[in-house]
């Protein structure tokens, strides 16, 4: 995320002790511990100020953050159904170093869908009026406009492919958080974008 310009921050109800550890070992750049799910919400509201702000959250205690974020973005199928429901987008996975490859493909996938939509529109804009002023018969208007449409289709299959990404061979496992009596599921970051 960071070689994205993303940074992060750690919200979480958690005590500020074990929030330290777990952000320190994760590369978080802010935490903010002890925080009830309004105080989340709030917190991620002033981060929006500094520009948009996606939240990462899996438990009940993250619905309001969530919903409040320009993107929520709910983790794991376990996840509490309020966060999922509440989410912009649910990932199945609950490994966080999913989410760059996740972004990368959805940034993808939006360039993919532009280049269609212009193709789409400059195609329209050069038939019509070589069909209105009789340089292009009905024929020849028809057959170049069902080519772009497979054209279309095809660049839009592309969309939905995932480019394959080398795992490291020294790739740590997932954080665990310490183990403490009273530990909750929690939100595991938000991000606002420089």
């Amino acid at each position: 995320l960071h070689r994205m310009d993303i940074s992060t921050s750690m919200l979480t109800g958690d005590n500020p002790r074990t929030a330290a550890h777990l952000a320190a070992a994760a590369g978080i750049d802010d935490v903010h511990a002890e925080l009830r799910p309004e105080d989340k919400a709030t917190l991620v509201e002033r981060l929006g100020r500094r520009g948009r702000v996606a939240m990462v959250g899996d438990g009940i205690n993250d619905a309001p953050a969530l919903a409040t974020a320009d993107v929520g973005i709910a983790m794991g199928a376990m996840g509490a159904d309020v966060a999922i429901e509440t989410a912009d987008v649910a990932l199945m996975g609950e490994d966080l170093r999913q989410l760059p490859r996740t972004l990368a493909h959805a940034r993808r996938a939006r360039r993919i869908m532009l280049q269609s939509l212009l193709l789409s529109g400059a195609i329209l804009v050069v038939l019509i009026p070589l069909a209105a002023f009789g340089v292009l018969g009905l024929g020849t208007v028809i057959v170049t406009h069902e080519l772009a449409e497979v054209l279309v289709i095809a660049n839009g299959v592309r969309a939905g492919r995932l480019k394959a990404s080398p795992r490291p061979a020294s790739q740590e496992p997932a954080l665990q958080p310490p183990a403490t009596a009273d530990h909750q599921r929690q939100p595991l970051g938000a991000g606002t974008r420089r």
